[in-house]
């Protein structure tokens, strides 16, 4: 059993509207540097922001931010590149330096213009680093917007379900955009198995716009899956999308080290009753999960989460 560092966990609330709290957990990942290469990122209402820096929690600031406008940011630095924590510090950088927005055309062109700046930087100085990115964008009084890059995920939960609202960018997804796999057969192998291949990367680009599976040749542009080349069981999980934000339900964005389990779906059911309550009880529960989590599904990953409740 790998033995877990711990961060502390904190509320951010910067209105009456949504409760937000953050964990990271880490463990040695067995080969590379023994560090944390995943990451998160913060940004009240008050443009007040919180990430991890060189592995610590630090506190930011997001220039000329609007009143009651947030942004929320999972990212796993890439586990078998030496530069896989840069990658992340990389990408949040230039996450603080982007304007708030309310539309995903300019939410998307802003990240995808950054993507295109890190890709061209880590080129000239010859590192193939990426990170995964989910990030949702939270408007005040509007739908908040999605960007999706790589297998971290974003769950809807309340007592009944705990849904998935992304789709992974893995070698599985790959084969079902070429019609090579039916909807139970991408469930089982994506759901329901630990996998640690990715077929898309923020910062290093992908595979997933190529017809050949087996391709060696990575894409700097970014493949965005959508209706126009999702297969039919997979529409609507658009990875650049407006998501209404339902009260009372919970909205999870973690990195795969939740589901990198031998039951994954089994930990994802687990925890459905923890999010009940208010406030810091919210913090409690979610805090006691994560150590049932080390303890019983035992993954020797790591795994920043953030979850999100509106009400």
């Amino acid at each position: 059993m790998p033995i877990m560092e711990v961060a502390k966990i904190e509320s951010i609330r910067s209105d009456l509207t949504l409760e937000i709290a953050v964990r990271s957990l880490r463990s040695p990942t067995g080969c590379g540097r023994p560090e944390n290469q995943d990451n998160y990122l913060i940004i009240n209402g008050k443009g007040q922001a919180r990430t991890l820096w060189h592995e610590q929690e630090i506190d930011r600031w997001a220039p000329d931010w609007p009143d009651g406008h947030q942004r929320i940011a999972v990212l796993d630095g890439m586990g078998g590149s030496s530069q896989g924590r840069e990658a992340t510090e990389r990408t949040i950088e230039g996450l603080l330096a982007i304007p708030a927005a309310t539309d995903i055309v300019i939410l998307s062109n802003a990240l995808d213009s950054l993507h295109e700046r890190l890709f061209k930087e880590c080129q000239a100085a010859e590192l193939e680093t990426g990170c995964t990115l989910i990030l949702l964008e939270i408007p005040p009084e509007k739908p908040a917007l999605l960007f999706h890059v790589g297998d971290s995920r974003l769950y809807v939960v309340d007592e009944q379900q705990a849904q998935c609202l992304t789709v992974d960018h893995v070698p599985t997804t790959h084969r079902a955009l070429l019609g090579l796999l039916d909807g139970a057969q991408w469930l089982q192998q994506v759901h329901c198995r630990a996998n640690s291949q990715i077929s898309q990367a923020f910062i290093l680009g992908g595979t997933l716009a190529s017809p050949d599976l087996y391709t060696d040749r990575i894409d700097a542009d970014l493949l965005a899956l959508n209706d126009g080349n999702l297969p039919l069981f997979l529409r609507g999980l658009n990875d650049r999308r407006a998501v209404r934000l339902d009260p009372d339900r919970v909205y999870l964005l973690a990195s795969d080290g939740l589901w990198h389990l031998h039951d994954p779906q089994a930990f994802i059911q687990r925890c459905r009753p923890c999010w009940r309550g208010r406030n810091a009880r919210l913090k409690r529960r979610w805090t006691r999960c994560l150590m049932n989590w080390s303890r019983r599904f035992a993954s020797r990953t790591v795994s920043p989460t953030i979850i999100a409740r509106s009400s």
